[in-house]
């Protein structure tokens, strides 16, 4: 195991990096972090980041998962896209500014096409998350695109 930035991990850029860290990551699992801060995107008048924005962390966490074997395998990071969530719960309507979310995300499902599902897991004092969201990363993602349209 190898902690990267996200970076390196993410084919997000930017500002569009939501995590702030890897804290772990293993075969099944990764764990990533976020501190709650007015410059991150979603977040609202009064700094707070809606509950809502939970699913992108999640999904961000999920890709840093794969992002992270892909470099140990000496392989390109794949695009990947969310399919969907089933039953996003959030015990608050946001979580509170300064505070840090662990992230969490445990692959349940996985085949060679390149579809998963992860129970995904938010952290954060007395507020937490759960749902199990489900992706896809074809391994030519620019065929994909292409039969798309």
């Amino acid at each position: 195991m190898i902690l990267r930035p996200l970076a390196e991990v993410l084919p997000h850029a930017g500002d569009m990096i939501l995590l702030d860290r890897i804290a772990h990551y293993d075969a099944e699992s990764i764990v990533c972090l976020r501190q709650v801060t007015t410059d991150l995107p979603f977040v609202d008048a009064l700094g707070q980041l809606p509950a809502w924005a939970g699913i992108e962390l999640m999904a961000q966490t999920i890709a840093a998962w794969s992002g992270c074997h892909a470099r140990d395998a000496g392989q390109a990071i794949r695009l990947g896209f969310l399919l969907g969530s089933r039953r996003y719960e959030a015990s608050a309507a946001h979580f509170v500014p300064g505070s840090t979310l662990r992230i969490e995300a445990t692959r349940t499902f996985h085949d060679e096409e390149g579809m998963g599902v992860f129970a995904c897991r938010i952290d954060a004092g007395d507020v937490s998350a759960q749902a199990r969201l489900t992706v896809f990363s074809p391994p030519d993602s620019d065929t994909f695109l292409a039969s798309l349209i």
